[in-house]
Parts: structure tokens; sequence; C-alpha cells
């Protein structure tokens, strides 16, 4: 690259950036953007680093190396490539330098979309460990779990770079109401409850619990299969966010999986006095566990079947 012969050159030549910058007429600043490819020199300058270094055009380029990776010989002219070519070269380097520039950018908001959410986030853990009245507690951790999932829905085709087909951009954004409704649902019964408005038999809790859980994972498993490789909605797993064939193993499984897994937990449920948390616990171990193991299965064979 253009950069990186620059850097070669110069430091061959025992140059410093601001001797470079003084031979050329520019400020070192110039210089240093076009050795950490910030920039790209114009046609005219291009020329004129060539004859200060006394190497082809083409070379100083990166159009002509040897069959070993090392330069050409330095025998050619420094004008060796026609006016034509210099600038359709130049244009695709600028054209180059604008993708790595945007997605440099892209990768730059993601991270600070990405930090606001896991702040709302902790900011939720933290409310509901330390807020003792249960109805505060529950609006303050859904404002934060609300203002978490809009900002993900508004940002989908940011953080998705498969977001382009329709159908895996509807299933996201399914799945995003969905979590809003659910969240909504669950602090609207707490407020109503613990404001006295209506209340809820042991039974009736009971019910309602089960209803919610079994939703989730009936919903997860009709969703799952139409979910685009990301890092933010989804099965997210060390391994799932590595590899988009073990996510798409993992959800296929996951759509299988789901309803029966919820029907064994609504049938479980209805049948148990007590033990409430631990069938819930062994529904969602069951839920989650299976897609998991059998991606990881899968990404590891793979892995080795690499090395």
């Amino acid at each position: 690259m253009i950069e990186e012969n620059i850097r070669r050159l110069r430091k061959n030549a025992k140059m410093s950036q601001e001797d470079l910058a003084e031979k050329l007429s520019v400020v070192r600043q110039t210089v240093s953007k076009w050795e950490r490819g910030l920039s790209v020199p114009d046609a005219e300058m291009v020329i004129k680093i060539a004859a200060l270094f006394n190497v082809p055009v083409s070379e100083l380029l990166g159009m002509e190396t040897q069959a070993d990776g090392s330069a050409a010989p330095h025998s050619a002219a420094v004008s060796d490539i026609s006016t034509k070519e210099l600038t359709e070269e130049l244009a695709r380097l600028n054209a180059e330098l604008a993708e790595k520039n945007k997605a440099e950018r892209r990768m730059k908001l993601v991270s600070q979309k990405r930090g606001v959410i896991l702040l709302l986030c902790f900011a939720a853990v933290i409310f509901s460990a330390n807020i003792q009245n249960q109805t505060l507690a529950a609006c303050a951790v859904g404002v934060c779990s609300i203002a978490a999932l809009l900002i993900l829905y508004k940002n989908l085709a940011l953080f998705t770079d498969t977001v382009a087909d329709e159908m895996h951009t509807r299933a996201l954004t399914i799945t995003t109401f969905f979590n809003i409704g659910m969240i909504l649902v669950v602090i609207t019964v707490t407020m109503l409850t613990e404001s006295g408005v209506f209340t809820l038999s042991a039974s009736g809790e009971k019910i309602f619990a089960t209803a919610v859980v079994a939703v989730i994972i009936i919903f997860s498993g009709m969703i799952s299969p139409r979910l685009p490789f990301n890092r933010h909605t989804g099965l997210r797993l060390p391994w799932t966010v590595r590899d988009e064939a073990t996510w798409n193993v993992a959800h296929r499984i996951l759509g299988i999986t789901a309803l029966p897994v919820a029907l064994f937990y609504i049938a479980a449920a209805i049948g148990a006095d007590d033990h409430m948390k631990t069938i819930t616990l062994c529904a969602v171990a069951f839920w989650i566990g299976i897609p998991a193991a059998v991606s990881y299965i899968y990404y590891q064979r793979k892995m080795h079947g690499r090395a």
C-alpha cells in the first residue's frame, strides 16, 4: 500500500516526517496522515514523492512487485505510468480509503451505542437490587430496559451486517417489539398489584408467571430460525457470535425444541403445587442448554476440522 511505501522510503532515506514535509512543501501532519492511511496524496504529489526518492510511480503506488514480493528494480523511469493510469489508481485508493473510514466510523458508533445499552442494563440491575419499593423498582428497571431496546431498534441496521435482507429485518423488529411488550406487561401487572388495584392469589401468580415464561419460550422458537447473525439479539454465546454457521445451527435447534419444552413446562407447572422455581429453572436450562450444547459441539468440530 502507498502508506507503507512512503514510510519505508522515508526511513530508508533516513528522513523524519518533518524532513519529508519540508522537501514536499507540506506540513508534517500531512505526511503523518499519508503514512497512517488516513489520506492519499494527489497525482502531482505522488509524482513529486516518486521523484524525490527516485523510484517509479508504480512502485510507490504498489502496482508493481516481483514474484517474491520485493519491489521492482529502480531502473524504470519515475513517470512510468500514464496520467490516466495514475488517475485511475488514485481513484481506486481513495475509494478504498473512503470505505475504510466508513467502516471505522461505523465501528465507533456501534461501540458508543453498545456502551449506552450496557450502561442501561447495568443501571437496571442496580435499581432492582437497591430499590426496596417493588413498584418503583419495576418502573426503574422497565424504563432502563425499554430505553435499551429502543436504542437497539433504532440502530438495527448499524448493529447487524446482514440486515439488508427484508425477512431478517422484520424478524429483528418483531423480536425487539415483543421484548418491549413483555416488559410493559410485567411492569403493568406489578404496578397494579402493588398499588392494590387488583390482587393475585398464589395460584394466579403462578399462572401469570408460567404464562410469561411459556410465551417467551414459544416466541423464541418461532422467531429464532429467522434471526440473522448478530451480536445483540438471539442466543448470544461465545461460540455462536464467532461463527455464522454455528449461529444458524443453534437457532435452528432452538426453533425445534422451544415448543416441546414450553408444553412440558406448562404441564409440569400445572401439576406442581410447589417447586415452581425449580421447574422454571429446569425448563430454561433445557430451552437454552440443548441448542447451546449442540452448537458448541458443532463449533468445536468445525474448528478442529479447520486446524
